[in-house]
């Protein structure tokens, strides 16, 4: 099921509307969707490379939008939507180790998880559940999920085809090493 999900999410990456489809599928998958923009982002900026950084945007705007909603859904809804959504996703237990988390490093969660695979759904729904900061929320979501899409967009204008089997294929290592730039950044900043 969730592969034909995928391949419907892929395929509209063709059709007229595939900027409005992008901005649906970026803002669901940030609350409640299970398949990630990507799927449609890199066929657009590889068919369209001088469009490459506004699919970014809509991109960027869109999750942020959608993080809105999944922080609403944490944040009021927790009992009855947020637990059987993380339930289905195999998350029910990540509640627990997102607010140790946020006690100890606050917004550098976000920043990190926003970079990761890890579903950003599960950030935004624990951030309304543990009542973090809502405007701290927002521009740590911009932040992240803009250099997230940003940087995908980037390497597909700047390096076309070739890069896509690269990004499918390790948009982990792509992203965690974006996040380990972030977490260094901090430190730094700390130590001096």
């Amino acid at each position: 099921m969730l592969r034909a999900l995928y391949d419907r999410v892929l395929a509209l990456a063709g059709h007229r509307r595939a900027p409005a489809y992008l901005a649906g599928v970026s803002f669901a998958e940030s609350s409640f969707f299970p398949i990630p923009p990507d799927a449609m982002l890199i066929p657009m900026c590889i068919a369209r490379p001088e469009l490459a950084y506004r699919y970014a945007a809509i991109c960027t705007v869109a999750s942020v939008l959608g993080g809105i909603l999944g922080y609403a859904i944490g944040f009021w809804l927790f009992d009855a939507l947020a637990v059987p959504v993380l339930r289905a996703y195999g998350h029910a237990d990540a509640m627990a180790t997102f607010q140790g988390w946020y006690d100890r490093w606050g917004a550098l969660v976000i920043l990190i998880k926003g970079l990761t695979p890890i579903p950003y759904k599960i950030v935004t729904i624990a951030s309304g559940a543990a009542q973090f900061n809502f405007l701290i929320f927002v521009v740590a979501s911009i932040v992240t999920r803009g250099a997230r899409f940003f940087l995908l967009a980037f390497l597909l204008r700047r390096y076309g085809p070739p890069i896509r089997d690269f990004i499918e294929r390790r948009l982990t290592l792509v992203t965690t090493g974006a996040a380990a730039g972030i977490v260094l950044g901090f430190v730094a900043l700390k130590f001096l």
